[in-house]
């Protein structure tokens, strides 16, 4: 292919494929009705972006090779339609992202929780060991200036497998497209209430994933997570996978360094938590399967400080510490609130998380929240009035939040400055201190930086 156009290019995954592609030789354009940073600088530094921001169908011409489609764009956006009309193919990014990688093992990391982490661990072992391959992956990477490659050398491809769906075209879930040579599932936790209404009907999109193993792959998948034991047990009658299970390997903690036992000895690692520890051995078992062994994994992994936003350090001084995640489900609050607090077990623990997604602000989803500060000394539920106005929600009284939860004395700040006062409130008095700030969103445009340079103060 040498032509390619992007329908909402501006998308984190559609930004960095369309920039791997111009990488590659192939001239790309594309459109969007709304740009943000950072895919707004990064595509006019490489002359991507569009000169107009709306539909232009005038643009989409004969000679195009394929036009790839966000989610963010509808079924009756005058650009797919023109597309259409004209018998040029089009594809979601899943889909393309496999048509290019067809021929080469495919590695899909899939999981409510953890995926981003273990993709990235992976990506990080192969690099140190000099392999050639390609990647899409749903963080940016130390190291890496673009999320997304692909290259005509690579035999492999390791791919973030989103469960949310594709594209108008193809509302299936994203990793049911990329159709794995080898799986990884890392945990099930209910998500997405806007598209899988029960529990039930999410479960069932990790079965399909399962079920679309290719022949002769692999099932590499937590087995201290009771849901995914049960849909790989109801798989064992496929004899033309092989299932390897996985779970936290053995490890200590000493001077809030968490250690690695090895056959070669401990291995300090710069990341931390039971989530992480289960996260770094399923990583371990996917790059057994592609050829690399144990002490060069350990020998890689020891420098991994994790992808951005996942238990990232914003700030430390002495015994205070700050920290941002990308936590937003109540399972992932639960093991993030706990593997600070095994980190740092002698201080105080300040945990602030931010009702963002459309199931967080959710009225029958909050229920599902119940308990999962509790870990904290402090805890602190920010919510945007405005965002709740924008995904068509009703108002959330902050009692019901209060209630969701199930916390004596849980803070509920609607406000920006009122949750910095709130913080700086938590964290008074001497001693140590941990901050945790955990959000899929920006808590309001909040300074994070700011707060946590007051915070350490």
């Amino acid at each position: 292919m040498k032509r390619v156009h992007f329908i909402a290019i501006g998308g984190s995954a559609m930004h960095n494929l369309a920039i791997a592609l111009h990488r590659q030789g192939m001239e790309v354009s594309g459109s969007d009705d709304e740009l943000f940073e950072p895919s707004r600088t990064r595509l006019h530094n490489l002359g991507l972006l569009p000169a107009h921001l709306g539909w232009h169908p005038e643009d989409i011409t004969a000679d195009l090779d394929a036009v790839i489609l966000g989610m963010h764009a509808r079924a009756d956006n005058p650009e797919l339609l023109r597309a259409r009309e004209l018998g040029i193919p089009v594809y979601s990014y899943p889909a393309y992202f496999h048509e290019q990688t067809r021929n080469k093992t495919r590695v899909v990391i899939g999981g409510s929780h953890g995926k981003t982490t273990i993709t990235s661990m992976v990506i990080h072992v192969l690099r140190a060991e000099g392999a050639e391959f390609d990647y899409l992956v749903g963080a940016q990477l130390e190291g890496f200036d673009c999320m997304v490659k692909l290259g005509p050398n690579s035999t492999v491809a390791v791919i973030e497998g989103d469960e949310y769906l594709a594209s108008v075209l193809e509302p299936v879930p994203k990793f049911h497209l990329y159709r794995p040579n080898i799986a990884l599932v890392s945990g099930i936790a209910w998500d997405h209430i806007n598209v899988f209404k029960t529990y039930a009907s999410y479960l069932e999109q990790f079965a399909r994933f399962m079920d679309l193993i290719e022949p002769g792959g692999k099932l590499v998948y937590c087995a201290e997570d009771p849901e995914v034991v049960k849909l790989a047990l109801a798989r064992k009658g496929r004899t033309d996978v092989e299932q390897v299970p996985y779970g936290v390997p053995p490890h200590a903690i000493r001077n809030g360094i968490t250690y690695l036992a090895t056959q070669d000895g401990e291995v300090p690692l710069k990341v931390f938590g039971r989530h992480n520890l289960m996260n770094l051995e399923g990583a371990r078992r996917v790059c057994h399967q592609l050829g690399i062994g144990d002490r060069a994994f350990y020998n890689a992994i020891r420098s991994f400080t994790g992808a951005a936003k996942r238990l990232e350090k914003l700030a430390e001084s002495g015994t205070r510490a700050v920290f941002k995640d990308f936590a937003h489900s109540p399972s992932k609050l639960k093991a993030t609130v706990e593997a600070v607090r095994e980190q740092f077990p002698g201080r105080r623990l300040v945990a602030c998380m931010e009702l963002h997604t459309f199931s967080s602000l959710s009225e029958n989803f909050l229920d599902q929240y119940a308990g999962s500060l509790d870990g904290a000394d402090r805890a602190l539920v920010f919510y945007d009035p405005h965002a709740v106005q924008l995904k068509r929600l009703p108002p959330i009284p902050p009692e019901r939040i209060v209630q969701a939860f199930g916390r004596q004395g849980l803070g509920v700040v609607t406000n920006p400055v009122e949750l910095m006062g709130a913080v700086r409130e938590a964290a008074s008095g001497a001693g140590g201190s941990v901050l945790l700030m955990m959000s899929s969103g920006n808590f309001g445009g909040l300074d994070l930086a700011a707060m946590a340079e007051a915070f350490i103060a």
